[in-house]
């Protein structure tokens, strides 16, 4: 018996491998996009940098494991090997539907993906424990429902807040900056200095030190606090502080050593996302894999039966081991230099925001059509009724026909220094003011989002293009919709169809994923070589 439980823990481990390749690969996109898209740092020094935050993210990796032990279920209730069943068909099917989106070139969320993995799975080996229980049993017993609502709806406010968010902040600041922004006063490019260094540094702390394995611990030269505590009790006057030192810093950059400060902001905001991707988000990746592992082993030790050992022992806080970090972190580095995939699912956020005219991948759809109309119909009511000087005012900060950047035919730019930079300083702001307040989100959503927004106000939606990305946009959110529900469903069946089939289905579930991922790398490969 036990046989068959070493073979279902193999499996896992060796699908993590390859869920971690997939996994990097969509959310590439994330700390990439800005400083691929913006153009000012070569490709090596981008993967570089990235390389640093993945691999400095990863051996930092957080207490966020706990996500894929106790988040979603309630461990308690279950036994080894339903456990077991649950683990392997969640690593099953978040291969199986990432790697189908990397290779449409779609961006989607990991963090959901593997949400509802675990929630399909939990619910349907709670209804096949009920409906084979004498007695009736509520499935709010097997199931965190408090927890689970408030990661989905967390999820889904993140997506309007962040479009929202990101086109109002775009829009403002080209109004004040324009598309010359170079040109403006020293004083103005410092206070858009000291605003992206100290956001950006914030947000390392914050979703970085803060979810690191040390920040539990109490420390003398902090007064006896841990870094968590230290970090809470001061954030206001480390704001104050920050924002002070970094214009003083800026104008010294800018005027001194004639420094490009937004070719920094990008720089090290690259860093910084990669980081916080690397170190929170590794947890869709490997946490299902250290699960397994741990009730593997706890379950060997026990000497009790696989189907009378309960799984109470994953509602105790866990610690990676050091070496899992380090491989995991090896793996996604390799990756995102290698990973052909990644590259086309960059080529999707950064298509759908360039400020040039592009062949446009998706076609219009109706409910983008309606969008674009509404939208026309808003501006028309807006510019009858706002001031003459006002809309003078705008035109002229809008303007991109005498922006050198642009104006080159070859390798252009998809959007300039100052939306990047705003793209990551708004994508870090939002999703460390999320995690301050432990709210759950996708970063995926949200860096994706407010490119999106950020693209609006600066008008790259033009009169040809904007039916077409707006429809982009449509089909990439129903993907996200269909990353949910895909997820659920199909990780459900799997587990239904291993507890019927036992060896047998597992087997055959292996085979068919491997068949399906092997066409979509044919198909893709079919494609050619991607260029961004």
């Amino acid at each position: 018996m036990e046989s068959i439980y070493i073979l279902i823990t193999g499996i896992i481990v060796i699908l993590a491998i390859s869920d971690l390749i997939v996994g990097v690969s969509n959310d590439a996109v994330n700390f990439l996009n800005s400083a691929l898209g913006s153009k000012v740092i070569s490709f090596k020094n981008i993967m570089i940098l990235a390389s640093f935050g993945v691999a400095l993210g990863a051996l930092s990796s957080s207490g966020m494991m706990e996500i894929a032990r106790k988040g979603i279920f309630n461990p308690g209730v279950f036994f080894f090997d339903e456990i077991m069943i649950i683990f392997l068909s969640v690593m099953i099917t978040d291969i199986l539907i990432l790697d189908t989106f990397n290779s449409w070139g779609i961006p989607t969320s990991t963090t959901v993906s593997i949400v509802f993995e675990l929630l399909g799975a939990a619910v349907i080996m709670s209804l096949i424990k009920i409906i084979s229980s004498d007695s009736a049993t509520d499935i709010n017993i097997f199931i965190n429902t408090e927890k689970a609502s408030q990661i989905i709806i967390g999820i889904l406010l993140s997506i309007f807040v962040a479009f929202s968010i990101g086109a109002f902040i775009q829009w403002i600041s080209r109004l004040i900056l324009s598309f010359n922004f170079e040109d403006k006063s020293l004083y103005l490019n410092s206070i858009i200095g000291s605003l992206s260094f100290s956001s950006i540094i914030n947000f390392i702390l914050i979703k970085g030190i803060k979810g690191s394995p040390y920040s539990s611990e109490t420390y003398d030269f902090l007064g006896g606090l841990t870094i968590n505590n230290f970090i809470d009790n001061n954030i206001l006057q480390f704001w104050m502080i920050s924002l002070f030192i970094w214009y003083i810093l800026s104008i010294i950059l800018i005027k001194i050593f004639r420094i490009d400060i937004y070719k920094i902001i990008i720089a090290l905001g690259t860093f910084s996302l990669a980081l916080a991707f690397a170190g929170n988000d590794l947890v869709n990746f490997i946490g299902v894999p250290i699960a397994a592992l741990e009730s593997y082993n706890g379950w060997v030790a026990s000497g009790v039966n696989a189907n009378e050992f309960s799984m109470s022992i994953l509602a105790d806080k866990v610690q990676p081991k050091p070496i899992y970090l380090f491989v995991s972190g090896l793996i996604m580095v390799v990756t995102i230099w290698y990973s052909s995939k990644a590259k086309n699912v960059v080529k999707t956020s950064l298509d759908l925001s360039n400020q040039n005219i592009v062949d446009e991948k998706f076609n219009s759809n109706i409910i983008g059509v309606f969008l674009v109309n509404i939208g026309r119909g808003l501006n028309n009511i807006f510019i009858k009724l706002a001031p003459k000087s006002l809309l003078n005012q705008i035109e002229k900060s809008f303007n991109t026909n005498n922006v050198e950047v642009f104006s080159s035919s070859e390798d252009r730019p998809s959007f300039d220094k100052l939306r990047a930079s705003l793209n990551l300083v708004i994508a870090a702001i939002l999703i460390s003011l999320a995690t301050s307040y432990k709210l759950p989100l996708s970063t995926t959503y949200v860096t994706f989002m407010v490119a999106m927004g950020t693209s609006l106000s600066d008008r790259a939606w033009g009169k040809e293009s904007a039916v077409y990305r707006v429809s982009g946009v449509v089909n990439v959110i129903g993907g996200w919709f269909l990353t949910a529900f895909s997820a659920f469903c199909v990780c459900g069946l799997i587990v239904f169809l291993i507890h019927i089939g036992k060896t047998v289905a597992i087997i055959a579930l292996i085979i068919v994923s491997a068949a399906i991922i092997y066409r979509n790398h044919v198909l893709f490969k079919k494609k050619g070589e991607i260029k961004i």
